[in-house]
């Protein structure tokens, strides 16, 4: 099963944080797990992060990740 502290939250960059502040923080569980589908939705496309796509595997364990009922 995946977690949010030692699956996803690493997957997000210092950067990727800041950048995001004006809508919710990605470092905090609350935060992603309350907008999970629609980040999902913009990894999913490549449009977030705005300078590299992650990787497809990835996307995919963040899917899991909502999948598995977004454990803290």
């Amino acid at each position: 099963m995946t977690s949010f502290a030692r699956d996803i939250q690493p997957l997000f960059r210092d950067y990727d944080i800041e950048e995001m502040l004006f809508m919710f923080d990605l470092g905090k569980y609350e935060d992603v797990k309350e907008n999970a589908q629609g980040i999902y939705e913009v990894l999913a496309d490549g449009s977030m992060p705005c300078d590299t796509p992650w990787p497809e595997e990835q996307v995919q364990l963040f899917q899991q990740w909502i999948a598995e009922g977004t454990p803290e």
